[in-house]
């Protein structure tokens, strides 16, 4: 699992590339974690570009979950993007995407959070 960060607009995009499973879950939530600590009302908003991510599992999801309310706590703003099939497919049965807003691409989820 990698994890690029980049800017667009006023947007920190977060670029994920790999497997998000049991393996890489807890190097996702280390990799995270500065960027959420940055995340807040006056901070830069979120996308998680996960255009690379070919698979997530249970616990990966439970990284979102908690990035998510630590997010919320901050009152910051994030975003999921570009998700592939498989992973849009687990979004949708888990139902992750009423907890995460999840946008087709990091250009829309960028452009959502440009003032």
């Amino acid at each position: 699992m990698q994890l690029t960060p980049s800017l667009l607009g006023s947007a920190r995009v977060l670029t994920i590339v790999g497997r998000v499973d049991q393996t890489h879950a807890k190097d996702l939530e280390i990799a995270l974690a500065p960027h959420l600590a940055e995340c807040s009302a006056t901070g830069a908003a979120l996308v998680l570009d996960f255009s690379g991510v070919d698979y997530i599992s249970s616990i990966g999801l439970r990284v979102l979950l908690l990035a998510a309310k630590q997010v919320k706590l901050q009152q910051g703003r994030i975003a999921v993007a570009a998700l592939t099939p498989v992973v849009a497919e687990v979004f949708k049965v888990s139902r992750f995407d009423l907890v995460l807003k999840v946008l087709p691409t990091v250009a829309a989820a960028a452009a959502d959070f440009d003032p």
